[in-house]
């Protein structure tokens, strides 16, 4: 079984996710690479079933093995590095389902399968100078990948830090048919301080309608993208309800139902990337609650407002970019009771009901908006597990 390499601990790699309009050529042999990946990975699947089934073990197959097949020859007209991505990811899956952290690797369909791929950049040198397989100009965007024509013009929304070393590409075509190339670049990691100045800090209680309450009392104007669209999506839907599957105006409602659920979730996404980045510039700490988001939506029927508001994604943002930036992120145990302790005198109101929104101590009389007090026990306590001042 092929092995990955592990990651470099002097090293940090950051992804950057640009959208790109590749020509109509390459488009055409993008979506050969799609599809090419996705049979290697239904076949390779398909052959361990079969095999492990008949004679009780798997043998170490590669995508070489498949090329030199008479029906498989299509193979060859694609990224070899793609290929043999492919069969890493299949192998990273097995490994995941005999940890027992994830469940048994399943047939992609061509119809559900994410369309995406990964090729790495390979170094070398021809005639004394040093070469590459991906060429990538971070000045005016432009990217050329193996088996394509022409360079992709990628729109450049951010600027790319200088210094870094190109790993990968990883090439994915959303349903509403943009693609976007992420493109990991690998940076030596700076010395960190072995513990960081903490100067100022804040804390976050989990706020449906606003996703978070901070602990100055402050919570964001959070759009909620997926309710401002329901209307619009209640519609096209309704419309492509009545459609004929197959046809033109299918597809073309299809795609239009594509793009709508693209921009609530790209809205969602730029609300969370500029909070995320605006508290990881401000604060040294930042201190939330560890929830289980999964059990919140079983247990409590908020589906559609957990998932709008995306504080799964919210806390991965800040987790990576307080790391960059050399802040601290700390996560309270969830069953820490923030929200019935009292900030004037400790004392714990158990009868506190959810339903309650100003807390109101019974033993001190002291009186606050219920989140807000949340946000600042987060916050001691976190200054308490750090040992911060």
């Amino acid at each position: 079984m092929a092995k990955r390499k592990k990651k470099n601990a002097a090293c940090e790699l950051v992804a950057y996710r640009f959208y790109g309009v590749p020509s109509e050529q390459d488009a055409v042999q993008e979506d050969k690479t799609f599809g090419c990946c996705r049979y290697l990975w239904n076949r390779m699947l398909g052959d361990h079933n079969t095999l492990y089934a008949e004679i009780g073990h798997v043998p170490n197959n590669t995508p070489a093995d498949y090329k030199d097949l008479g029906e498989c020859l299509f193979l060859n007209e694609v990224d070899s590095l793609a290929l043999a991505n492919t069969a890493l990811n299949l192998d990273a899956a097995f490994e995941r389902f005999f940890k027992k952290t994830g469940g048994y690797p399943r047939f992609k369909a061509k119809k559900r399968a994410k369309r995406s791929y990964t090729t790495n950049a390979v170094y070398g040198s021809y005639k004394g100078r040093p070469r590459c397989n991906i060429h990538f100009n971070t000045s005016n965007g432009l990217l050329k990948l193996p088996k394509h024509r022409d360079p992709v013009r990628l729109k450049l929304h951010r600027p790319i830090k200088p210094g870094g070393k190109l790993k990968s590409v990883t090439i994915t075509q959303e349903p509403d048919g943009k693609r976007y190339y992420s493109i990991l670049m690998e940076y030596p990691k700076l010395q960190a301080a072995t513990q960081p100045v903490i100067q100022n800090g804040i804390g976050l209680d989990y706020s449906m309608p606003n996703l978070y309450v901070d602990s100055n009392g402050n919570s964001p104007e959070f759009p909620r993208p997926y309710r401002t669209m329901e209307p619009k999506f209640a519609r096209a839907q309704n419309k492509l309800s009545r459609k004929k599957p197959g046809s033109k105006r299918y597809k073309k409602q299809r795609m239009k139902v594509a793009k709508l659920y693209a921009k609530s979730k790209h809205q969602r996404k730029d609300v969370l990337h500029k909070l995320s980045c605006t508290l990881t510039d401000t604060y040294d700490l930042i201190a939330i609650e560890d929830l289980d988001m999964s059990a919140m939506k079983r247990a409590l029927r908020f589906g559609k407002a957990v998932s709008d508001n995306g504080w799964g994604m919210f806390v991965s943002m800040l987790t990576y970019k307080a790391e960059q930036k050399g802040k601290l992120l700390v996560k309270v145990d969830r069953w820490f009771p923030s929200s019935k302790t009292c900030i004037a005198c400790g004392h714990i109101h158990k009868e506190l009901k959810l339903s309650d929104r100003t807390y109101l101590c019974p033993v001190c009389g002291h009186a606050m908006d219920r989140d807000e007090q949340a946000a600042k026990n987060i916050l001691n306590e976190a200054k308490r597990m750090t040992g911060a001042a």
